[in-house]
């Protein structure tokens, strides 16, 4: 497939932190059987996620989200791009919040097999070179039923 038919990204992600969302992603799907982040802001120093749960987890399962995200991390799992066709990767990844205007042949990104996202973003190549991930804080909306969770990578 001609890769120039793929849209551009629009912002230089820091590459362990984006791939570390992606891993953080997979896991709150996974745990809580919500869709991916409503709202991300990926930055070097900190990051923050918002997700759509009916309650606010429990300090529990917040420090069993970090740990799990530290313990895919640390399988030092490849992280792969693959171009397909945008109806065959509707029947592995989430196409929902795809914008209109993304190209038929879609960037879909992998790590391992934990996770498969379609992305244009900049990811490590494996999730060796990510670091230890970090839950700063959190809070929750009850009114919007929103999870705004704030993290980091250490060294």
């Amino acid at each position: 497939m001609n890769q120039q038919e793929i849209n551009q990204p629009k912002k230089d992600y820091n590459n362990p932190m984006h791939t570390a969302e992606h891993i953080l992603n997979a896991t709150m799907v996974k745990t809580f059987g919500c869709p991916r982040s409503k709202n991300a802001h990926i930055e070097r120093k900190k990051s923050k996620c918002d997700y759509e749960l009916a309650e606010c987890p429990s300090p529990e399962q917040m420090q069993w989200i970090e740990d799990k995200v530290n313990e895919v991390i640390s399988l030092n799992l490849p992280v792969t791009i693959e171009f397909m066709a945008k109806d065959e990767a509707a029947s592995i990844v989430d196409l929902s919040k795809l914008p209109e205007d993304a190209s038929e042949t879609l960037r879909i990104v992998k790590v391992g097999d934990y996770d498969a996202c379609a992305c244009i973003g900049a990811h490590v190549e494996n999730t060796s070179e990510i670091g230890v991930f970090k839950i700063i804080s959190y809070d929750y909306n009850d009114e919007r039923h929103i999870l705004r969770m704030r993290f980091k990578l250490l060294a």
